[in-house]
């Protein structure tokens, strides 16, 4: 089983380039990295943990700058958004910058999509709440066109795009679907909690699920490969649990379910404490 890591990095942690090379000297697998453009201090939407909500989510790295940073400096580790809230992005802009990274790290670009779960901060991005789902699959479909081989052009509800040269692609090669047009781009997971919608768009448009902490995996997957194989994908869907804390025994249990990745949850914080929680998940590897 493949370890990765995932962290909220700040202005007052340890460095994407420090957290990078040590991840890839040790041995883990990869680094994924959340997103919020801002918090608005009016928080009127509740913290998904309960209580007060974190210093560093008002804090956090740009993903894209902070995970092309830890491509710079290494040749092996994935690199991952975790999760990108894609509807809160200008699509063009967006795919330029996941095909843009794919390319200079040689294809380890995983876009990890999240639909957000902060209304203020998504109000003033413009997102329609109660339609953020649908934005974000419309959003996806207009990248997709921008990351065809040839020129192609996309006219969707929330927006379009001409025909365009749009260089450079992803490395991925492309993934057959019956009856439809191939999936193409980077590698694509989606979090979020278990349910037909959710598992209808993962067989849609992407290669798989980020579970936060994996609970009820058993009784879900059966549900997200049924609607896998009514969608016509071949292969499994890739399931990856997300933000875990690991033990044995966890880590036994996704390996027994056939999961091959798994990202585990590292402190905010600076170098020292960053490392010694490295220490401790050394064992896992």
């Amino acid at each position: 089983m493949r370890i990765a890591t995932t962290v909220f990095l700040t202005d007052e942690t340890i460095s994407p380039v420090r957290l990078a090379c040590e991840l890839e000297q040790r041995g883990f697998d990869g680094l994924y990295l959340p997103e919020h453009t801002h918090i608005p201090v009016s928080r009127e939407t509740p913290s998904p943990q309960g209580g007060t909500l974190p210093r560093e989510y008002g804090r956090a790295l740009d993903p894209i700058v902070a995970l092309s940073q830890a491509a710079a400096v290494t040749e092996r580790i994935t690199l991952g958004t975790g999760v990108a809230l894609v509807g809160q992005h200008d699509p063009i802009h967006l795919a330029k910058q996941a095909a843009t990274l794919d390319h200079v790290s040689g294809g380890r670009f995983t876009l990890g999509v999240g639909f957000g779960w902060n209304k203020e901060e998504a109000d003033d991005h413009g997102v329609p709440w109660a339609r953020r789902r649908d934005l974000v699959r419309d959003r996806m479909a207009l990248m997709r066109a921008l990351w065809s081989d040839e020129p192609t052009s996309y006219e969707g509800e929330f927006g379009s795009v001409r025909a365009s040269w749009a260089h450079p692609k992803p490395v991925r090669q492309p993934r057959v679907r019956k009856n439809t047009s191939p999936l193409v781009g980077p590698r694509v997971l989606i979090g979020g909690a278990a349910g037909p919608q959710l598992f209808a768009h993962i067989a849609e448009y992407a290669d798989g699920w980020l579970p936060v902490g994996g609970s009820g995996l058993r009784d879900s997957i059966p549900l997200l490969r049924h609607a896998w194989e009514d969608a016509g994908r071949a292969g499994e869907p890739e399931v990856v649990p997300y933000a875990v804390r690991p033990s044995a025994g966890k880590l036994a249990h996704f390996a027994e379910m056939g999961l091959r990745e798994v990202v585990v949850g590292l402190p905010s914080a600076g170098e020292a404490e960053v490392l010694r929680a490295l220490d401790a998940h050394a064992d896992f590897l």
